[in-house]
């Protein structure tokens, strides 16, 4: 089990290091685009988790959405700093 801010650390390091294999590499290798694909899909899936699906099965589908926003932030190189200043 992950924290937050552990997931954003260990996307950080794979975004520098890019290790082969890694799913997280790959996609931060596609760019944006390819990601945004998949942050739009994982909203759709919580949104529909949320509405007839088990809260196991929303936590699951919440976790993937927040994950591929945590890459997309780091693929346009925008710290959680700038994201928190405007909470």
């Amino acid at each position: 089990m992950k924290s937050f801010n552990d997931l954003y650390a260990e996307l950080l390091a794979k975004d520098i290091a890019r290790p082969e294999g890694s799913a997280s590499a790959e996609l931060l290798n596609q760019g944006v685009h390819a990601i945004g694909k998949k942050l739009v899909e994982e909203a759709a899936e919580v949104w529909i988790a949320s509405e007839y699906e088990s809260d196991e099965a929303l936590a699951l589908e919440a976790s993937q959405l927040i994950y591929h926003l945590q890459l997309i932030l780091i693929a346009r190189k925008i710290p959680m700093s700038m994201v928190e200043e405007r909470l």
